[in-house]
């Protein structure tokens, strides 16, 4: 027997089977475009002949169009038919699926699952989630939906295949989206029982402030009010009611008044409403009717805004202290210091007229000239000082009063400049004022505030000897000012710098009485205007006045 076959009859063999190949192709193409009705597969028992008993073109068309796979196996699991979407999804060109048996797609570990879901679709419609592997042996997730089919020559397996890659990738994103959610809800749940917690404790702290605030309230000698941001009462402690006799109703209401002096109200009134507008501190004093003995006492009172982070008044705290006693001495102290000045001033007029009559004798030594030089520099220091303190008597008896005109305040300051300059020789006094600054005042009493300012520069300024003088026009105002780099203010000594006989420690010796201050701010405020000082501790001060401007004369 010959085993070797020659050239031709192997280039024969290739050209029939290219041939079948190609009869192949053609066969599997026309049952794919719905051409035929029936395919013939040749096995161990000889060609079969298979037809859908219902097929028919749009049906085979229909079942191409489909985004799912769909096969059609023999009892053997053989592939019958394809379409071209199952084709694609394994990756493998359709005459190719065509005759291969399904299991060849299925992974080793689905294998089992696949011949359990394939033996129920052939009892009844089901449906089962299976893996399958593609050419390059990778996993994709499907949908198998299995129906059995009536052909002419026996039964045989429709499935139809839908991808799940995109659905579990979904749901995969859903569980891991779930799990985040779930941590989560678990985060949040512990904040709420750490909130809970911190609500109870601080509810807690609260309610002991609060207690520790009424206790303190109601034990000291002193009147202690609350309002709300807009000014209405909310809280008055024990003193108040044991001291007016007032029920919480009435302190809440317009009855609040029969307690306060009617001469009073209309002022009081004022300076709280302005207080409550600008939200700046709140300072009055004014009379209140004491009911044991229906007498009324001044007092002072002091409220401060209590604003939220948005710088919105929420509640103003403050109190009413008796200052009746002080009043009294204070009236005691004035009286004394207005006698005093006036007793003192007849025999300081004798004694400066003596010592002018010595200082003009032609024949006295230089010595004694230099002797009478500085009597009379500290006769005329004594004279200073005795005029403040009738300044300061004549304030408080309400008779600070003087006549005003119209002049030309930069020619008012440039004086006063030249004057220090020659008086404080080692300083540097630098001068900013501009031009025909008009005002309605009085030049004496004005110039008497800005000599005031620029002393107290001088004073406090002993390491820093450079003050800056400066006077101009600010929309309808003329502003003077006095800088120095002295020791500066703390921000509680700002706050009390223009009261009455207030001195700042420095820690050195400085002479005055503490009333300078007091007396300008007083004349200032005789020429309804305004008295300001900013400054920062050990970096210096600027004190200065505000006064309408007035059209020259």
């Amino acid at each position: 027997m010959r085993l070797t076959k020659t050239y031709e009859e192997l280039l024969a063999e290739m050209e029939e089977l290219q041939i079948q190949l190609q009869e192949a192709q053609d066969a599997i193409e026309a049952i794919r475009t719905g051409q035929v009705d029936a395919l013939v597969v040749r096995n161990g028992n000889g060609p079969q002949l298979y037809t859908l008993k219902s097929a028919d073109q749009t049906y085979r068309v229909f079942i191409e169009k489909m985004k799912e796979g769909a096969v059609t196996l023999d009892k053997n699991g053989v592939i019958l038919y394809s379409n071209s979407q199952f084709a694609s999804m394994i990756g493998l060109p359709l005459p190719l699926v065509i005759g291969i048996h399904f299991l060849e797609f299925i992974p080793a570990e689905f294998a089992e699952l696949f011949k359990k879901l394939s033996n129920k679709g052939w009892q009844s419609d089901s449906k089962g989630e299976i893996h399958l592997k593609n050419k390059n042996n990778q996993r994709i997730p499907f949908l198998l939906s299995f129906t059995s089919l009536e052909l002419d020559e026996g039964k045989a397996l429709s499935i139809i295949l839908t991808d799940l890659t995109v659905q579990k990738e979904t749901e995969e994103q859903l569980r891991l989206k779930n799990e985040l959610l779930e941590e989560a809800r678990r985060h949040a749940d512990k904040m709420n029982e750490e909130l809970e917690d911190i609500v109870v404790e601080r509810t807690r702290d609260l309610y002991l402030s609060r207690e520790h605030f009424k206790f303190l309230a109601d034990n000291i000698p002193v009147i202690v009010w609350t309002t709300e941001g807009n000014g209405n009462a909310v809280y008055f402690n024990r003193q108040w009611y044991e001291y007016t006799g007032l029920s919480l109703e009435d302190s809440k209401s317009e009855r609040c008044q029969q307690a306060l002096h009617q001469d009073d109200l209309a002022l009081l009134r004022q300076v709280w409403d302005d207080a409550v507008k600008n939200k700046k501190p709140f300072h009055f004093e004014y009379r209140i009717k004491r009911a044991v003995d229906g007498s009324f006492r001044w007092h002072l009172a002091k409220g401060e805004p209590f604003k939220d982070e948005a710088g919105k008044i929420i509640a103003w705290f403050g109190t009413s202290t008796d200052i009746e006693d002080q009043k009294k001495e204070m009236e005691k102290k004035d009286e004394f210091i207005s006698t005093a000045s006036h007793e003192l001033k007849t025999p300081l007029s004798s004694v400066k007229g003596y010592v002018q009559l010595i200082g003009r004798q032609n024949t006295l030594p230089g010595t004694v000239n230099q002797y009478v030089a500085k009597a009379n520099e500290s006769i005329n220091k004594l004279q200073h000082l005795i005029n403040n303190l009738l300044d300061v008597s004549k304030i408080a008896a309400g008779k600070l009063k003087f006549t005003m005109d119209v002049f030309n305040l930069s020619d008012l300051v440039n004086s006063c400049v030249e004057d220090c300059r020659h008086m404080y020789g080692a300083f540097n006094i630098s001068l900013e004022v501009e031009d025909c600054l008009y005002v309605l005042g009085n030049s004496e009493r004005l110039e008497q505030v800005l000599m005031n300012l620029i002393s107290n520069a001088v004073k406090y300024s002993p390491d820093h000897k450079e003050i800056i003088v400066r006077a101009e026009r600010k929309n309808d105002h003329i502003v003077v000012s006095v800088q120095d780099f002295g020791i500066g203010l703390t921000e509680e000594n700002r706050k009390q710098v223009f009261e009455r006989f207030f001195r700042v420690e420095t820690g050195r010796f400085s002479p005055g009485l503490g009333i300078g201050l007091y007396i300008s701010s007083e004349i200032i405020k005789e020429h309804n205007g305004t008295m300001e000082v900013v400054s920062k501790l050990k970096q210096g001060s600027v004190f200065s006045f505000s006064l309408a401007a007035a059209t020259s004369a």
